[in-house]
Parts: structure tokens; sequence; C-alpha cells
């Protein structure tokens, strides 16, 4: 009994590393800013058929609408709330997407941006791409909701609230990135906000994540979040399945609108 408790315990804790996909299938694809429904014909019509394992799409929750440079890729990563409804799709649209890949035996692998909001400097209004108000000056984001209470500008150090020096790990996790408000992840409010997020994903049957700006908030903030998160969906996989987990940790200093500058 102690060695089966002991074997369920490990397969439960290395669950989050394998990928879901199935048997035979490994290569999985970056379909970077495709919209769901040519997502769900390419699953149909050549990645089910040719064998691929997945597909990473782009974050598929409201954000910013960004026009001066006119709707860059970036405003993606700016988010304002949590529905899904971007210029890839509508919720229902990202639904059928989901179940038509699964179908094929193609898993969904979702972008989540999890470590901040838009940018400080945008404006108040609902120029978002699902039309939600939103007022980052004053940090208020109602569609979650948010407030000032949520975010990390009285744990920053710096004088700018910005990250002065990638040598400073405090800075590095506490201060905004580019100007981006970052959230309070040691609040057990916003890390239930994220992940009923990732948990309406999870049901509608996503197979993981790939976890944006990681490098920017705490590990222990990080596995506070997925330790909530659900079992995978058992239409397509394994009763006690866990959503794959891969977080982006580049060894590079963001600068906003330009390539990742690396560290020397």
């Amino acid at each position: 009994m102690k060695l089966f408790l002991l074997l369920s315990a490990f397969g439960f804790c290395w669950a989050q590393y394998a990928p879901q996909t199935q048997s035979g299938r490994t290569s999985i694809v970056h379909l970077f800013e495709w919209r769901w429904v040519d997502i769900a014909l390419e699953c149909e019509r050549y990645l089910g058929p040719k064998g691929f394992g997945g597909v990473q799409v782009s974050p598929p929750n409201e954000n910013i609408v960004v026009t001066n440079p006119s709707r860059p890729w970036w405003e993606r990563y700016q988010p304002v709330s949590y529905k899904l409804c971007t210029r890839s799709g509508n919720e229902n649209e990202f639904r059928d997407m989901v179940t038509r890949c699964n179908n094929v035996g193609v898993r969904i692998y979702v972008d989540a941006v999890i470590n901040h909001m838009c940018g400080s400097g945008a404006a108040a209004g609902t120029g978002t791409t699902c039309g939600s108000y939103c007022n980052p000056g004053n940090r208020e984001f109602p569609a979650v909701p948010y407030s000032a209470w949520d975010f990390n500008d009285g744990k920053c150090k710096t004088a700018s609230g910005g990250i002065e020096s990638y040598n400073d790990p405090y800075q590095v996790r506490d201060c905004q990135l580019v100007g981006l408000l970052d959230l309070a992840l040691e609040k057990d409010y916003v890390r239930s906000m994220i992940a009923d997020y990732l948990n309406k994903l999870i049901d509608i049957g996503v197979a993981g994540f790939r976890i944006d700006a990681s490098k920017h908030m705490w590990p222990g903030d990080i596995k506070a979040v997925l330790d909530k998160l659900h079992n995978l969906n058992t239409n397509w996989f394994p009763a006690g399945s866990r959503p794959f987990i891969f977080q982006e940790v580049p060894q590079c200093v963001y600068v906003h609108g330009k390539p990742c500058n690396v560290i020397r």
C-alpha cells in the first residue's frame, strides 16, 4: 500500500512534464497569430494526417488594441481580461478549434500571459479586442476584476517602477517589465483569477501551457497557481492527466517592440 501511494505521488508530480501527445506523435508546431478557424482546418487537413503532436497557439484572452504601430504582434501580450476574444477569434471558435484538433489527435497548448496586464501608459476606454473597459493608469480592469490592490507597484523598489538591473532578482520579479503592469501573484485572489482562466481552458480541452515571462515571477508563485489547476479533460485524456507546462526563461533583456537583447 505504501509503495502504491509513493508511486502514485511520483506519477502525479511528473505528470506536468509529460506533453500529453498521443503515442508516436512528438512534434509541436507554433502557429503564431493564426486564427482559430484556420488552425482547426490545419489540424484536420495536414497536422493530424501527418502525425504532428500539437499546436502552440497565441494568447487567446482579450488584449489592448495598439494602433501605433498598427496592430503589432506584441499587443497580444498586453491583456485586459481573461475573456476568450482576440483577433484570432471568439470563444466559440476557440472551443471548436480545440475539439476538432483533439479529435484528429493534435493537442492544443496555450501561450499563457499571467505575469502582467497591459502597459501602464495605455489609454482608458474600450479600445480592446472585446470592448471591455479598462483604465490602466488607475489599475482598473473591471472585466477580471483587478484593482490597484492587485499589482506590485508598492513592492517594486526602483524609482522608475521598472526593471533597472537584471542582476537584481527582486527587480526582475517585482518591477514592471517594459512598462507592463506587474500582477501581485503572492496574493491568493490574483492566483485564483489566473487559475480560473487556465482551468477554463483546461476544461475546454487544452493539453497545457507555455508560461510567458516566467523569469519575471517568483517560482513559488508559479507553483501556487499550477497547484490550483484541474486535471485534463477526460474526453481526450486519461483520468488524472495533468497539463503540460513549459516556461519562458530567456537569457536576455526585453526592449519594448524590439528583439530580446542577450545578457553578456
